[in-house]
């Protein structure tokens, strides 16, 4: 059994490498350039960093964009389901509402 286990395993991996690399090829076939203006103190600043995390300027902006947009959307998907929460309501049990005349017999 523990072979039939490391055999999914390994093609569980596979298929999320090859998703992966295809997500990046397309991702990378659509990409654009931009032209960002910083000041020299912030992009020498920029450069020490991106070093440090050995990537570029570039390669740090558009990473920090990638998570904005992604934290953007993930907000937005949150917020349209708490709306639909909402204007579906909650059931907080009990039944309907008695009468004033049920309410007030003796």
């Amino acid at each position: 059994m523990p072979c039939l286990y490391v055999s999914y395993v390994v093609y569980i991996f596979y298929v999320l490498h090859v998703g992966h690399v295809l997500w990046t090829e397309e991702r990378d076939a659509m990409k654009q350039n931009v032209t960002v203006s910083l000041d020299r103190q912030t992009i020498r600043k920029a450069k020490i960093v991106a070093a440090r995390r050995d990537t570029s300027i570039s390669g740090l902006l558009a990473q920090q964009i990638e998570i904005l947009v992604g934290e953007e959307e993930a907000y937005e998907r949150a917020e349209r389901q708490a709306v639909a929460l909402l204007d579906e309501g909650f059931h907080l049990g009990g039944g309907a509402p008695a009468s004033r005349d049920e309410l007030h017999e003796r």
